[in-house]
Protein backbone atom coordinates (compact mmCIF):
# COMPACT_ATOMS: atom_id res chain seq x y z
CA UNK A 1 0.00 0.00 0.00
CA UNK A 2 1.35 3.54 -0.98
CA UNK A 3 1.67 6.03 1.98
CA UNK A 4 0.82 9.05 1.83
CA UNK A 5 4.00 10.63 0.53
CA UNK A 6 4.09 8.11 -2.30
CA UNK A 7 0.79 9.10 -3.52
CA UNK A 8 2.09 12.95 -2.88
CA UNK A 9 5.15 11.87 -4.73
CA UNK A 10 3.22 10.15 -7.96
CA UNK A 11 0.15 13.17 -8.24
CA UNK A 12 3.11 15.89 -8.16
CA UNK A 13 5.29 14.46 -11.10
CA UNK A 14 1.97 13.34 -12.80
CA UNK A 15 0.94 17.42 -12.14
CA UNK A 16 4.74 17.93 -13.49
CA UNK A 17 4.21 16.32 -16.78
CA UNK A 18 0.61 17.55 -17.54
CA UNK A 19 2.07 21.50 -16.91
CA UNK A 20 4.64 20.63 -19.37
CA UNK A 21 2.14 19.13 -22.19
CA UNK A 22 0.24 22.39 -21.98
CA UNK A 23 3.48 24.70 -21.80
CA UNK A 24 4.89 23.27 -24.96
CA UNK A 25 1.04 23.11 -26.40
CA UNK A 26 0.73 26.86 -25.36
CA UNK A 27 4.12 27.82 -26.75
CA UNK A 28 5.02 29.18 -23.15
CA UNK A 29 8.74 28.42 -23.06
CA UNK A 30 8.84 30.40 -20.11
CA UNK A 31 6.73 28.23 -18.16
CA UNK A 32 9.82 25.35 -18.64
CA UNK A 33 12.17 26.96 -16.31
CA UNK A 34 9.17 25.78 -13.36
CA UNK A 35 9.71 22.20 -14.65
CA UNK A 36 13.43 21.56 -15.23
CA UNK A 37 16.26 22.16 -13.04
CA UNK A 38 18.28 24.69 -14.28
CA UNK A 39 21.11 22.38 -15.09
CA UNK A 40 18.98 19.83 -16.51
CA UNK A 41 19.82 18.53 -20.01
CA UNK A 42 17.27 17.69 -22.74
CA UNK A 43 18.03 15.67 -25.84
CA UNK A 44 15.10 15.54 -28.30
CA UNK A 45 17.48 14.01 -30.82
CA UNK A 46 15.48 10.50 -31.03
CA UNK A 47 12.94 12.47 -33.17
CA UNK A 48 15.65 14.36 -35.63
CA UNK A 49 15.39 17.47 -32.90
CA UNK A 50 18.19 18.79 -30.68
CA UNK A 51 19.86 18.48 -27.10
CA UNK A 52 20.94 20.63 -24.78
CA UNK A 53 19.93 22.76 -22.02
CA UNK A 54 17.16 24.56 -21.00
CA UNK A 55 17.66 27.74 -22.23
CA UNK A 56 19.05 26.14 -25.73
CA UNK A 57 16.03 24.03 -25.97
CA UNK A 58 13.76 26.96 -25.52
CA UNK A 59 14.92 28.78 -28.32
CA UNK A 60 14.94 25.71 -30.42
CA UNK A 61 11.60 24.74 -29.51
CA UNK A 62 10.51 28.47 -30.59
CA UNK A 63 11.38 27.66 -34.16
CA UNK A 64 11.11 24.07 -34.29
CA UNK A 65 7.46 24.51 -33.68
CA UNK A 66 7.03 27.76 -36.06
CA UNK A 67 5.46 25.09 -38.86
CA UNK A 68 2.99 23.98 -36.13
CA UNK A 69 -0.72 25.52 -36.52
CA UNK A 70 -1.16 22.97 -33.48
CA UNK A 71 -0.21 20.65 -31.35
CA UNK A 72 -1.35 18.36 -28.54
CA UNK A 73 1.27 16.58 -26.10
CA UNK A 74 -0.54 14.11 -24.17
CA UNK A 75 1.29 11.99 -22.04
CA UNK A 76 0.35 8.53 -20.17
CA UNK A 77 1.31 5.92 -18.14
CA UNK A 78 4.31 6.76 -16.21
CA UNK A 79 6.13 4.19 -14.94
CA UNK A 80 8.02 5.85 -11.92
CA UNK A 81 10.65 4.34 -9.57
CA UNK A 82 11.74 6.37 -6.09
CA UNK A 83 14.83 6.53 -4.76
CA UNK A 84 14.65 9.12 -1.84
CA UNK A 85 14.90 12.74 -3.34
CA UNK A 86 15.26 11.20 -6.78
CA UNK A 87 13.10 9.28 -9.41
CA UNK A 88 13.21 7.78 -12.38
CA UNK A 89 10.27 7.93 -15.38
CA UNK A 90 9.75 5.82 -18.26
CA UNK A 91 6.04 7.04 -20.48
CA UNK A 92 4.08 7.49 -23.58
CA UNK A 93 3.92 10.37 -25.53
CA UNK A 94 0.70 10.43 -28.43
CA UNK A 95 1.42 13.40 -29.93
CA UNK A 96 -0.60 14.63 -33.44
CA UNK A 97 0.60 18.27 -34.82
CA UNK A 98 -1.66 20.14 -37.68
CA UNK A 99 0.04 21.94 -40.36
CA UNK A 100 -1.00 24.44 -43.21
CA UNK A 101 0.61 24.10 -46.22
CA UNK A 102 -0.32 27.83 -46.79
CA UNK A 103 -2.66 27.05 -49.70
CA UNK A 104 -5.33 26.05 -47.36
CA UNK A 105 -4.39 22.49 -46.95
CA UNK A 106 -4.56 21.01 -43.54
CA UNK A 107 -2.33 17.98 -42.47
CA UNK A 108 -1.20 16.21 -39.50
CA UNK A 109 1.69 14.60 -38.21
CA UNK A 110 1.57 11.67 -35.82
CA UNK A 111 4.69 10.95 -33.68
CA UNK A 112 4.74 8.19 -30.63
CA UNK A 113 7.27 8.64 -28.25
CA UNK A 114 8.78 6.51 -24.86
CA UNK A 115 9.80 9.63 -22.71
CA UNK A 116 12.64 8.50 -20.22
CA UNK A 117 13.09 11.33 -17.29
CA UNK A 118 15.05 11.47 -14.33
CA UNK A 119 13.35 13.64 -11.66
CA UNK A 120 14.64 15.66 -8.39
CA UNK A 121 12.79 16.44 -5.40
CA UNK A 122 13.47 20.23 -4.92
CA UNK A 123 12.76 23.00 -2.18
CA UNK A 124 10.22 24.06 -5.65
CA UNK A 125 8.70 20.25 -5.64
CA UNK A 126 9.51 17.44 -8.35
CA UNK A 127 11.30 18.71 -11.21
CA UNK A 128 12.87 17.07 -14.58
CA UNK A 129 16.71 16.57 -14.43
CA UNK A 130 17.60 14.71 -17.61
CA UNK A 131 14.82 14.28 -20.33
CA UNK A 132 15.32 11.97 -23.20
CA UNK A 133 13.01 10.37 -26.28
CA UNK A 134 13.17 6.85 -27.92
CA UNK A 135 10.94 6.93 -31.16
CA UNK A 136 8.08 4.74 -31.55
CA UNK A 137 6.76 5.73 -34.38
CA UNK A 138 5.53 8.55 -36.60
CA UNK A 139 2.78 9.30 -39.28
CA UNK A 140 2.40 12.27 -41.78
CA UNK A 141 -0.45 12.99 -44.04
CA UNK A 142 0.36 13.96 -47.51
CA UNK A 143 1.48 17.41 -46.64
CA UNK A 144 3.30 17.27 -43.28
CA UNK A 145 6.98 17.25 -44.21
CA UNK A 146 9.86 18.33 -41.71
CA UNK A 147 8.22 18.31 -38.85
CA UNK A 148 9.71 17.35 -35.44
CA UNK A 149 8.40 16.71 -32.07
CA UNK A 150 9.41 17.43 -28.70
Amino acid sequence: MLTAEQMSDRLEIQDLFTRYCFAIDDRDWQALDDLFTPDAKIDYTATGGSAGSVSEMKQWLDGALGPCAMSQHMVALPNLTFSGDTATSRMILFNPMMMEDGEGKQSTFFCGVWYHDKLVRTADGWRIAERSQKLAYMHATENAKGVRTV
